[in-house]
């Protein structure tokens, strides 16, 4: 797998100071605040300081900053159970920090937060202290990081290219090593473009995982707080820390998913690349191949139907709300808002509400009809972004650029699904600033965040939490609920994933039932003569299992059953009584190579 240490090897020239994991932040006190974080902390608001504009729109004062201290050590000497005591953070600026303003990088609409936002305030609750605030495209509406009076970042790791945004400021703090972790946010890719261009994680949750309260919206019924973080396990822990139900969100849906992937993916890939520019094709190409190596499986799909639900997002009326946030601001003060980004709201006038339905109706039928892409592949593999523009390059074509940029990123969200970008260090050489995403369907997150961090090669760091996951039953199949049998839907439409196909211990016996439609074997447990027969085992959501032990038809039924790895899993047994006359195949290995061996086909 890819190395985890790439970054850090590359990029401490940034910033050589050692503090730049959640684990050494952690590591300085570990019994509780203590003055040695204290000092750390001071030390570190200073250099944010130092860096101002364009990075940081606002850094916290010495009073902000010792206030957070001070409530921290109360709460440490208490006992309170603080998995990021002491541990800092930046946020993107249209996210809510009391007392403190919200700017969403147009002076003009500049307000003073009441309150935190629902995932700060997670954040605080689990002792994590805030810095500063970041800048981004004005009113989160960009992928290039240009569209700010306050100025434009740049790639941390190309000086010259774009930062890539909206969530600039948040990436590049990480990236310069000032901050473990930040905040972004994502609505058509923001929370992965700039990890791509700065050589970060950038996890983009499942929509509605993580309340948005607080959250200025860009489109509220798409948006999602990101995290970036130089690994992948440390932006798990801080979904961890943030997910879960919001009450004061209307769209808060949280619906944990399964905690792992199998070990043996297969992975969607466009069969036709639109053109990448160099480093992006070399980082993509290289990850391909490391899929190959790890025993990946790479399935071409046509891109195309997932390109169309893109194009909804800035050709379609969902820029309306964008428009309803601005409205009053653009009625009363055109002029204070970025060119650029007025005129891609603008737009939103040219559309009705008959628009608005219809474009709804388009998008259900298309999540509907995509919705089946995934009984076929576990995640989708893409590069980030196809290119990594100049500055020079967004000026001359500031719209055209961006709107290249979305390419893979634009139909996630509206999708409900999830995704998690990581750098590919084997093309750091020519570009280190060029990723892929690995993209999984609603409710994966904690499954996709512990793939990635496997595929990174990250060693496990103690103490981290891990976002929550559905509780399930492992269950191991043997005949008609077998990948592509006739009753395998049984399972996936109750949201059993595989786990991993594998055989029993020899200790079975394997017969085809006489009389059953479709036709089924019985496997039997015997003291001597067993055999290993081929198996699958899935994960079911144990809030399904009753509804499936309702379909299981006599004289199956489930026991315990012993794998080859000496693991006991629950699964598919027969009463011996039902074999008298019974034909034996268990020579034939399992059930899928006996039915091969007859003349109907495996789908009969």
């Amino acid at each position: 797998m890819l190395c985890a240490n790439w970054y850090t090897k590359t990029c401490t020239k940034v910033n050589p100071s050692p503090l730049r994991s959640i684990a050494d932040w952690r590591g300085l006190s570990p019994e509780g605040l203590g003055a040695a974080v204290a000092q750390a902390l001071h030390a570190r608001r200073e250099q944010l300081a130092a860096v101002g504009r364009p990075v940081y729109l606002h850094v916290a004062t010495p009073d902000e900053l010792q206030a957070q201290i001070d409530a921290l050590t109360a709460r440490a000497q208490a006992g309170a159970g603080l998995p990021l005591l002491g541990v800092p953070f930046v946020v993107k600026d249209n996210i809510d920090i009391a007392g403190v303003p919200t700017t969403a990088a147009c002076p003009a609409f500049a307000r003073v937060a009441p309150a935190h936002a629902h995932a700060v305030q997670r954040l605080v609750d689990a002792g994590a202290v805030w810095l500063g605030k970041a800048n981004l495209d004005q009113f989160a509406t960009g992928l290039v990081g240009t569209r700010s009076p306050y100025g434009a970042p740049a790639s941390v790791l190309a000086p010259g290219f774009i930062s890539g945004g909206s969530s600039s400021g948040s990436a590049v703090a990480v990236a310069r090593g000032d901050v473990p972790f930040s905040l972004g946010t994502d609505t058509a890719g923001s929370g992965r473009v700039p990890a791509a261009f700065n050589g970060l994680v950038g996890l983009k949750p499942t929509p509605g995982r993580v309340g948005t309260q607080g959250v200025l919206p860009a489109c509220r019924t798409l948006d999602c707080v990101s995290v970036f973080a130089h690994r992948a396990d440390e932006a798990a822990a801080v979904l961890a820390a943030i997910e879960g139900h919001d009450r004061t969100d209307p769209f808060s849906c949280f619906a944990p998913g399964p905690a792992q992937l199998p070990a043996r993916l297969r992975l969607g890939v466009p069969a036709t690349l639109p053109q990448l520019d160099a480093a992006s094709a070399l980082a993509f190409d290289t990850a391909c191949s490391e899929a190959l190596a790890a025993g990946h499986t790479l399935v071409p799909l046509d891109f195309e139907p997932l390109f169309a639900v893109a194009r909804l997002l800035y050709d379609g009326p969902w820029v309306a709300e964008r428009h309803s946030v601005v409205r009053t601001l653009l009625a009363q003060q055109p002029d204070s808002l970025d060119p650029v980004v007025r005129h891609v709201i603008d737009q939103a006038l040219a559309y009705s509400a008959t628009d608005a339905f219809e474009a709804q109706y388009a998008l259900r039928a298309a999540a509907l009809q995509l919705q089946a892409l995934w009984q076929g592949v576990d995640l989708l593999l893409v590069p980030t972004a196809p290119n990594h523009p100049r500055f020079d390059d967004v000026a001359a074509d500031p719209v055209g650029v961006n709107a290249r940029l979305g390419t893979f990123t634009n139909f996630v969200n509206l999708l409900g699904w999830c995704a998690i970008a990581v750098p590919v260090p084997a093309s750091a050489a020519r570009a280190p600033t060029a990723g892929v995403t690995f993209i999984g369907p609603g409710g994966l997150d904690a499954a996709l965040a512990a793939f990635a961090s496997r595929w990174l090669g990250e060693g496990a760091t103690p103490g981290l939490a891990q976002p929550a996951s559905q509780a399930t039953l492992p269950l191991a199949v043997v005949g008609a609920h077998l990948s592509g049998l006739p009753l395998n839907g049984q399972l996936t439409e109750r949201g059993a994933r595989l786990r991993v196909a594998t055989t029993t211990a020899p200790q079975y016996r394997l017969f085809a039932l006489p009389g059953t439609t479709p036709p089924k074997p019985g496997l039997l447990r015997v003291d001597s003569g067993g055999s290993a027969v081929a198996v699958e085992v899935w994960d079911m959501p144990l809030a399904a299992v009753g509804s499936f032990l309702a379909l299981v038809p006599p004289p199956l039924c489930l026991g315990s059953v012993v794998l080859a790895s000496g693991a006991v899993v629950h699964g598919f047994l027969c009463e011996p009584a039902a074999l008298a006359g019974a034909r034996d195949i268990t020579a034939s290995g399992g059930w899928r190579a006996y039915l091969q061996s007859l003349s109907f086909p495996t789908g009969a």
